[in-house]
């Protein structure tokens, strides 16, 4: 994971924000394997680590991850979930890697957290992740700004991501998001799983408090339900894939006006859903 701006540990009290750990792991793991010619080589693979999240002592979920900022990939599972409102709802977020746990102290406690929680679906995300509840519930209250990308925007962020030195690059085997701020790449997240790296995004989001109308969502991984539903609770209304987009998650698109945009690479994309958002350059 590489994060552009150092993620704000927070104080109690302090605009809201919870107090958190700085728990990072390291990414990869140096191992051998043998190539084609029967040679013996060193190489690095990514790290995946187990991290079970507990809320005011209750065990919640044990998530799967990298394990760089498990605190952001916390607060931004909680928020995504709809557990949480707020970073004011979190008092404290304390992770240790001894003991692969997260705890999680809320100011007020969640309501209903026994019947928010109760119904669990498997994502298709890589690890197979859950999410809690119905996934289309309250959809049709989520209203996302005006906002457009222009052609050239979008080969500006395709071309960053190229360019960026990434885990993937010197390890493979993970998976990538990203924010832009038109053509300016605000924050890069690679984790085991695209579920982990949308929700370590929504957490570095929250804890800056930041706009979303003018922000585009980046991702290597596949444009499903979740991804887009995700995207859309973060209020970001652009997301560009360099893979492509499921049934569900086309119709989810089409139904809050998002703009979706696959196969991005070089200079070759599909505009699935929300054209009105994409502008052309004059040919």
């Amino acid at each position: 994971m590489s994060l552009s701006h150092s993620p704000e540990t927070g104080q109690p009290g302090t605009a809201g924000l919870p107090q958190v750990t700085q728990a990072k792991a390291p990414l990869t793991y140096e191992t051998s394997a043998v190539n084609e010619f029967g040679e013996a080589v060193s190489i690095a693979i990514p790290a995946e680590r187990a991290l079970t999240v507990y809320v005011d002592k209750r065990e919640l979920v044990t998530l799967m991850t990298l394990g760089a900022h498990p605190e952001l990939l916390v607060l931004g599972f909680l928020r995504n979930q709809r557990l949480i409102g707020s970073t004011a709802d979190i008092e404290s977020i304390t992770v240790d890697w001894e003991v692969g746990a997260a705890a999680v102290k809320t100011r007020r406690g969640i309501a209903n957290i026994e019947g928010k929680t109760a119904k669990r679906v498997v994502t298709t995300g890589c690890g197979q992740g859950s999410v809690f509840g119905d996934l289309m519930a309250d959809i049709d209250t989520l209203v996302l700004p005006p906002a457009c990308i222009t052609q050239a925007q979008l080969y500006g962020i395709v071309n960053a991501i190229r360019l960026k030195e990434s885990t993937y690059k010197s390890a493979g085997s993970v998976h990538a998001c990203a924010l832009f701020c038109g053509e300016e790449l605000l924050v890069f997240v690679e984790d085991v799983g695209r579920h982990n790296a949308i929700d370590t995004i929504a957490g570095w989001m929250a804890m800056r408090g930041m706009d979303s109308a003018d922000k585009v969502f980046y991702t290597t991984g596949r444009l499903t339900s979740e991804m887009v539903i995700k995207s859309a609770q973060m209020g970001v209304p652009i997301v560009i894939s360099r893979s492509g987009i499921t049934q569900m998650g086309h119709q989810v698109a089409q139904r809050l006006g998002l703009c979706t945009i696959g196969r991005a690479t070089n200079r070759h994309f599909l505009c699935y859903s929300g054209l009105e958002r994409l502008i052309f350059s004059n040919k």
